[in-house]
């Protein structure tokens, strides 16, 4: 193995950069260029094709048989024109990747001979093999029978010599399998929502979309080195490593210089992201050595997340052209800071209208305040779920560390913004305002764009911040799909829209004015919601004690986490917004908390034997070559001058003796506890052990190892350490 090492350090200290730049290109020359677009389905479908395309996608209207041949004609016309030979229904299972069956454009003639034939019965519906995917028990393994069926308002791409066409994915008896199922049922139940409190403000508005800008975290790692490591290639973090001399203590990596090689990396994603309409605008090295991060332009959300998902395999592609791995593991690496994606949420409407910007009069600022509001009391209300949508494995080891929000979710809008919000609720009351209160609260509206214009800066220790004209999910996990916290955060703010314009309605009944009632029920859930808003530092101590005062759960426990998706109010609020049903709910936990068992069974099954079969007999080899020089100084210099001599020497050797002891008891308790665990057939009591009785024993094996690390001679330690992980670039 130490062999191995070197070999992998020689090859990667070789590496020379690989440029790829379009000649003479600007980026808008070939962006979208393998994307089936508007531009382009306009000019190969006929114009009745077109408007349905068109109709379906601005209003969910479906698309009658017949037009889906024309759709599927031009679009194989566009396709083979491109290069294109299969074409796949490209769709999202519950793993932490996409799937896709390719078939080639060519049915067979009575003469032997094939011709290039994609139908719209192909296009529109697609029946996989359902059997390897996780179902979380809604049908048996035997009945293996799924469906994919067209998204619209995702439009169609070529990777390689494939059109891939996004699609849903739900069983035989009509289940969602995928993440993109339920996401498409919380825009669409948003969309509504928003659009009926819209009309108070302006009855223009007939549409109202979610809109998201991820911001993506990851790694690069050299290849040899990466390979030369089992614990990365098997699980993508280092399950053992001890930290580096010098690692992020200066900040000195933070929006440097990217490397020559990095950059050449970014370059050729960005051309291969701009080719699919992926509008990647921001590039830059972040604070961990080794770490970087990209965001887009925001885009629709549905969209948002394909492109989110189709960056992240494209990023696996790119790097290996340039001798690169790319890790997007939370927390591939101890005591440095992890990765996440930051998801900047907001609603736009038809109009252009940010919802979540303040506007120029009154009117639109009370609209901002409206929906403003309703988003933190959403947030309060159902902060154990959305917890629970960015709950897993790799998550739990980034979250509550220093560069990451803790697992308390709270909200953070600004202390100007604050202060407004309790003015506004100390004066308004309960009855009818005065004229002098209607003016003081007139006022305080018209402020709003001043107070933000001054309130710019950023909570980067909050969960869900305020940002100016958007919220920040900033919990959310660099590997995970964003479709998941997306779904339950816009579920719950369509609910919490509906009860608002409940609300509202019942006092404009009652003879009270419009505004005066808007303001009415934003007091009540100012007041509401007050406990989830924080403007401090959440990673304190305090605030763990405050929050706990305040009623807010600080879960660390992953299958504890994933809880809030069974209690009564999370199972009403999927089931009344047709987002899930309770079977496909409790289907979906099961899956989460296999996922999070077999994880944690992998890591420790790989350390296991990283421990036994490499670390530990690298020590005794070393402990070896320390007692035969002891041997050595005992017969040259004789029992007299020996003592002296050999005395830091006897000391490693009791060291390295007693890490080595530790590491195999530790190892044979945790091998036992696993074979426990696996007897459990209940899928939450299983996780539960696996967490209690697996999870701890990572730490504590690693901990031995890591010591060893810094006792054994160099030359003979098996695994490329983080000094050479981190630094090589």
């Amino acid at each position: 193995m130490a062999v191995i090492r070197f070999n992998a350090l020689k090859e990667a200290y070789g590496r020379k950069p690989i440029c790829v730049e379009p000649p003479g290109l600007l980026t808008s020359d070939y962006f979208g260029i393998n994307v089936f677009d508007r531009l382009k389905m306009e000019k190969y479908l006929t114009a009745e094709a077109f408007g349905q395309v068109m109709e379906a996608i601005e209003k969910g209207s479906s698309i009658d048989r017949k037009i889906a041949d024309q759709v599927a004609s031009g679009m194989k016309a566009w396709a083979i024109e491109m290069g294109a030979t299969h074409y796949t229904h490209w769709f999202q299972p519950l793993t932490e990747g996409t799937a896709e069956k390719h078939d080639a454009f060519i049915e067979l003639l009575e003469n032997g001979s094939v011709i290039e034939m994609f139908s719209g019965k192909l296009l529109v519906q697609q029946e996989p093999d359902a059997s390897s995917f996780p179902s979380g028990g809604i049908r048996n393994t035997f009945e293996a029978r799924g469906y994919t069926a067209w998204d619209p308002s995702s439009p169609a791409f070529i990777v390689g010599k494939t059109l891939s066409i996004p699609t849903i994915f739900v069983s035989y008896t009509g289940e969602a399998l995928d993440h993109k199922t339920p996401l498409l049922r919380a825009l669409n139940a948003v969309d509504k929502a928003a659009v009926n409190v819209c009309q108070y403000f302006d009855k223009d508005v007939t549409k109202v979309i979610a809109t998201l800008g991820w911001e993506q975290e990851y790694f690069l790692i050299d290849e040899a080195l990466y390979n030369a490591r089992p614990d990365l290639a098997l699980t993508e973090r280092t399950l053992m490593g001890h930290a580096s001399s010098k690692d992020q203590q200066l900040e000195d990596q933070y929006f440097a210089s990217v490397p020559e090689r990095v950059e050449c990396f970014m370059r050729e994603l960005e051309i291969e992201c701009y080719k699919l309409g992926i509008p990647l605008k921001t590039k830059h090295n972040e604070v961990a050595p080794n770490q970087y991060e990209c965001a887009p332009i925001f885009e629709e959300c549905n969209l948002a997340v394909d492109h989110n998902i189709l960056l992240m395999d494209m990023m696996k592609r790119v790097a290996r052209h340039h001798n690169f791995r790319v890790l997007h593991h939370e927390k591939p690496f101890k005591d440095i800071n992890g990765s996440g994606k930051h998801n900047n949420w907001s609603l736009l409407t038809n109009t252009g209208t940010n919802l979540l910007a303040p506007g120029k009069n009154p009117k639109t600022n009370l609209q901002f305040l409206t929906f403003l509001v309703n988003t933190v009391k959403a947030v309060y209300k159902h902060a154990d779920l959305l917890r629970a949508s960015i709950a897993s494995p790799g998550n739990a080891h980034r979250l509550g560390a220093n560069e990451a929000p803790p697992a308390i979710i709270s909200v953070f809008i600004g202390k100007q913004l604050t202060r407004m919000l309790d003015h506004l609720e100390e004066i308004v009351s309960s009855k009818k305002m005065t004229p002098d209160e209607k003016t003081e609260l007139k006022l305080n509206v018209i402020k709003v764009p001043k107070i933000l214009l001054d309130n710019t800066d950023r909570n980067r220790t909050s969960p869900f911040a305020f940002t100016g004209n958007k919220f920040e999910f900033r919990a959310v996990g660099s590997s995970a799909n964003c479709a998941s916290a997306m779904a339950t955060l816009n579920t719950a703010v369509a609910e919490q829209l509906v009860a608002f314009k409940k609300e509202v309605d019942k006092l404009i009944k009652k003879d009270i004015k419009k505004d005066e009632a808007i303001f009415q029920v934003l007091r009540k859930y100012i007041t509401d919601s007050k406990p989830v808003r924080f403007e401090g530092n959440s990673y304190s101590e305090e605030w763990k004690k405050e929050a706990l005062k305040r009623g807010l759960t600080n879960v660390s426990s992953v299958p504890e986490a994933y809880d809030a998706y069974l209690t009564e109010k999370s199972v009403k609020l999927f089931t009344d917004f047709d987002v899930l049903t309770e079977r496909e709910i409790i289907a979906r936990n099961n899956v989460r908390l296999d996922t999070y068992t077999k994880k944690i069974q992998i890591e420790s099954r790989v350390l296991g034997d990283l421990a036994i079969n490499h670390i530990v007999p690298t020590a005794i080899k070393y402990q070896t070559l320390l007692i035969e020089n002891v041997k050595g100084l005992k017969d040259v210099f004789g029992e007299k001058d020996f003592k002296d001599l050999a005395v830091g020497r006897i000391q490693l050797i009791e060291e390295i003796g007693e890490h080595i002891s530790h590491i195999k008891a530790k190892v044979e308790k945790m091998i036992e506890a696993r074979k426990v665990a696996n007897k459990i057939e209940d899928e939450r009591e299983k996780a539960v052990s696996y967490a209690d009785t697996v999870f701890p024993f990572l730490d504590e094996i690693r901990y031995h190892v890591d010591k060893l690390e810094l006792i054994v001679d160099d030359e003979m330690w098996p695994l490329p350490k983080y000094r050479e992980i981190l630094f090589n670039r």
